[in-house]
């Protein structure tokens, strides 16, 4: 049989907390356990025998493990049992005090560690159990988060969401507040208007529910809640595919690593798809909050720069070198931009076009790189949210990073003149502008690659880099005879003296039509000539046969 798989909330909080609701987020058989006062709410063990009771085991069952740290039980009284059941434990850490070996737990049975700070503007909290639903395998059965914002404010809380029309059904807005329920009004694409007194309110949860009947309208919808006093809200927007057939955009977001020691640059990932598509050229930005310290954002790019390997696959990379000793959360959001966005038919491969070859001491330029087919967004304006995995910073000082590698430099020659094309790194790997660069060049490719300190220099006083991720152009005379391959190469400094690796080898050749024969000043002016003689002789031609023609009939008639 196979394993059943359930997901479970074990809570170990302190005795003031209150329970949570988590109607409509896709769960199924939920226990939860709330506070001391509950029977063995502390032993993790005894809730892996019940999942054992279905099929004798509890490998592929699903437990999410949350706790604030201020309970009295022991967390290492249960974790090696738990950890050895075959279960996989998504561990939620609400507040700095939640015990460390909740990201062991997760880390070691594939489960997932989310934190959840105090802010309620945050909404981190509702955000991780949004994150945590049981996939289906059908992303048109499964629920969408398209919108998950807060404000502390004593006015009015305003923003406006997008819902395409890949999705639609079991649309809800959920508002959360911190003291009284506020005034509240969702106005729809067509003007409608949804009132407090269409919402549904929980006033011991402190919420407003507002569930759209059927499916709701494609457009921007606009929300309108105003506060009445100081104090903490958010909203968040759900919804469900719109159709059977056709799949929503998705969004899957993840660092490259959980636990952060300094020994390699932390990268910051977002995947945009739909039904597997690429979706290209969106607005993508993470927010990346501590349990203390100041909320960081960073927006990927698809640019195939810096962090990014594969310009617009439809993942969106960046790194992040403003790191903080504590755990950190983990979300983007996700827009089109200025209806920018598009889907690529397919993944770009990892194998590098090259332009051409030599034989015999001579260039063969193969054909141009053919570029990768687009369709529109036919979908319009889009909103996604999506939460990734927390990861923990060891280290107390931010590492000293160089700028990154240059991986996307091109070489023209035109002429007498090199002009070379590159993304700008930044001072810290992709972060800020750097500070000068170094080109070089060679006609002799290993040359450049082995040695490059001792490779032909280029003139760089000129050149100030830019801001990071923005393109730059050089370009320098010089004197190439015509049927010559030249490589180059650069690398940069920052304001450390920090030196980049350096960057890919591009390579230009200089191939000019050969000089016309001698005596052939213009082939396009002498072929018109002969056409014109062909023809002025053919005139000719039919004049004298005319005229003889007629000399001949006047003889005839003369001699008759």
């Amino acid at each position: 049989m196979d394993p059943r798989v359930v997901l479970w909330l074990w809570m170990l909080l302190s005795s003031t907390c209150s329970g949570i609701k988590l109607e409509g987020n896709g769960h199924t058989d939920i226990l939860v356990a709330i506070s001391s006062a509950v029977p063995q709410d502390n032993r993790i063990i005894d809730k892996i025998k019940v999942l054992k009771a279905d099929n004798k085991d509890a490998l592929g069952d699903e437990i999410i493990f949350l706790t604030d740290g201020e309970a009295t039980d022991n967390i290492n009284d249960c974790a090696p049992t738990a950890i050895q059941s075959g279960a996989i434990i998504h561990t939620l850490a609400l507040g700095p005090s939640a015990a460390k070996e909740l990201q062991e737990m997760a880390d070691k049975t594939d489960g997932k560690f989310i934190i959840a700070t105090d802010d309620i503007t945050s909404n981190l909290l509702v955000d991780a159990f949004a994150s945590l639903t049981i996939p289906t395998g059908d992303y048109t059965k499964e629920p969408v988060q398209l919108e998950s914002t807060g404000e502390r404010t004593a006015d009015w809380f305003n923003g406006t969401v997008s819902v395409d029309s890949t999705v639609g059904n079991k649309t809800s807005f959920l508002i959360i507040y911190e003291l009284i329920a506020p005034t509240a009004y969702i106005q729809t694409p067509s003007g409608s208007n949804y009132s407090k007194a269409d919402m549904s309110g929980d006033p011991s949860a402190k919420t407003l529910t507002l569930k759209i009947p059927g499916t709701a309208e494609s457009g921007d919808w606009k929300y309108s809640i105003l506060s009445g006093r100081l104090q903490s809200m958010t909203i968040t927007v759900t919804s469900q595919a719109a159709r059977s057939d056709v799949p929503p955009i998705i969004v899957k977001t993840h660092v490259n690593q959980q636990l952060i020691s300094g020994s390699k640059p932390v990268i910051v990932f977002a995947e945009v798809s739909q039904n597997y598509r690429p979706v290209i050229n969106a607005e993508v930005k993470a927010t990346l909050e501590p349990e203390k310290g100041t909320m960081k954002q960073l927006e990927l790019l698809d640019n195939g720069a810096g962090a990014d390997a594969f310009k617009n696959d439809g993942i969106y990379s960046r790194y992040f070198t403003k790191l903080e000793k504590g755990r950190i959360s983990l979300k983007v959001r996700v827009k089109n931009k200025d209806g920018q966005s598009r889907f690529t038919l397919h993944r770009k491969s990892g194998a590098l076009y090259v332009p051409g070859y030599v034989v015999d001491d001579k260039v063969e330029l193969n054909p141009p790189k053919p570029p990768v087919p687009e369709q529109p967004l036919v979908e319009g304006n889009f909103s996604r949210t999506a939460t990734g995995e927390s990861f923990q910073v060891t280290i107390t000082n931010a590492p000293i990073y160089p700028p990154n590698k240059i991986t996307d430099l091109n070489a023209e020659i035109q002429k007498n003149m090199v002009l070379l094309i590159w993304t700008a790194p930044g001072e810290d790997l992709d972060q800020g502008p750097a500070k000068s660069y170094e080109i070089r060049w060679s006609d002799d490719i290993e040359m450049l690659r082995l040695n490059f300190s001792n490779s032909s220099l280029v003139n760089t006083s000129a050149v100030s880099p830019k801001e990071a991720g923005s393109v730059e152009r050089h370009s320098f005379n010089m004197t190439i005879e015509n049927g010559t391959t030249l490589f180059f190469a650069l690398r940069s400094e920052d304001n450390d003296d920090a030196i980049s690796e350096i960057s890919n080898i591009a390579q230009a050749s200089k191939i000019l039509p050969a000089p016309n024969p001698p005596g052939i000043s213009n082939p396009g002016l002498n072929l018109t000539v002969i056409i014109i003689s062909v023809c002025v002789a053919v005139i000719v031609v039919c004049l004298i046969v005319a005229v003889t023609a007629w000399a001949v009939k006047r003889r005839k008639r003369v001699d008759a």
